[in-house]
């Protein structure tokens, strides 16, 4: 099978508090940990209100701290939003706290809309600099500064393991050029998934960092005893989206118009974007992970919970982790 890990967004529910999000964050890394799942990243969003995880270095200290061995990482840090000698302390400070566990997914994305980019004070041509700002971070994180007379004090020597992220065929050649490991966001942008993995291996250069290619992808599920309910399941989380998406535009949907508006060409919009979801049984879904893992060439496969509830979202990740877990140990 597959090494499965899993990408939380560190979602809000209706109801929630922040503290409440948090909390549910450490049960779900705890929940992956027990199960033998490979890591869990977290994403950096701004002012997105149903998402937690801007700061996302403190998170994952957070939830370093009531974990003992999963691997926690960013999946991603949008690296035009910072200096990479920020991430390289924030990252080396984590990697000196939790030998061995930590991760550094970048992207180049704003992870926002441009208004709150210009609050980050940054500019949207801060992402052109993305490849030399990829170096830096490196330098910073390796035995030797990129700047004369600068350490990142915290983040020297560390080598906090790099993945690139991406959506397109950019981030998997950049990934490719730098010898680095290339993770695809098709949990919400699955167009070009087949097309930027195969380009991520056939330019692939060796490096200190990987002799082979190393790809991951994302993948949503929706797990329940009955595939009918998780159907369901899927379909609340779906509107649940296009809900937000409206609020986005300044409309406002009630649970029922968004069910209904699933069906029209507006509710495409959203089927599309989670085209790559497995909504069935968790022998189907583990079935599913697997044979998503094949289509889209990658050798790591990052769930997202995607039920609409807290309650349902760790339970669709406990039943088909433990299910994975009992059919490797027999």
């Amino acid at each position: 099978m597959v090494p499965v890990g899993v990408l939380d967004l560190v979602h809000v529910y209706a109801g929630e508090t922040l503290q409440d999000a948090f909390a549910g964050s450490v049960a779900l890394a705890q929940t992956a940990e027990r199960y033998g799942l490979t890591r869990v990243w977290y994403a950096e969003h701004h002012n997105m209100p149903s998402i937690a995880s801007a700061a996302t270095s403190v998170v994952v200290g957070h939830v370093a701290a009531h974990t003992e061995t999963i691997r926690l990482g960013a999946g991603g840090v949008m690296l035009p939003n910072h200096a990479p000698l920020t991430i390289a302390e924030q990252f080396g400070t984590l990697a000196h706290l939790y030998p061995g566990r930590i991760d550094l997914g970048v992207g180049r994305a704003p992870g926002t809309d441009m208004v709150t980019l210009r609050a980050l004070k940054r500019t949207p041509m801060a992402a052109d600099t993305f490849p030399e700002d990829v170096r830096e971070l490196q330098g910073f994180l390796s035995d030797t500064s990129p700047i004369a007379g600068v350490t990142a004090v915290t983040g020297q020597g560390t080598h906090v393991p790099l993945y690139i992220l991406g959506s397109s065929t950019f981030g998997a050649g950049l990934a490719a050029s730098l010898g680095l490991p290339f993770a695809f966001a098709s949990h919400f942008a699955p167009q070009r998934l087949q097309e930027a993995v195969a380009l991520y291996r056939s330019r692939f250069v060796p490096s200190a960092v990987c002799q082979e290619p190393y790809a991951l992808a994302a993948l949503n599920i929706v797990a329940a005893e009955e595939e009918r309910d998780a159907l369901l399941l899927a379909r609340a989380a779906a509107a649940k989206r296009l809900k937000r998406l409206y609020r986005q535009a300044g409309h406002t949907l009630s649970d029922a118009e968004a069910d209904a508006a699933l069906d029209t060409p507006a509710g495409q919009q959203v089927w599309e974007m989670v085209t790559y979801t497995a909504a069935s049984t968790p022998q189907r879904v583990s079935e599913a992970v697997d044979a998503f893992a094949v289509h889209a060439g990658v050798d790591e496969v990052l769930v997202v919970s995607s039920a609409p509830t807290r309650d349902d979202a760790l339970r669709s990740l406990e039943l088909v982790a433990s299910l994975r877990q009992a059919v490797s140990v027999g």
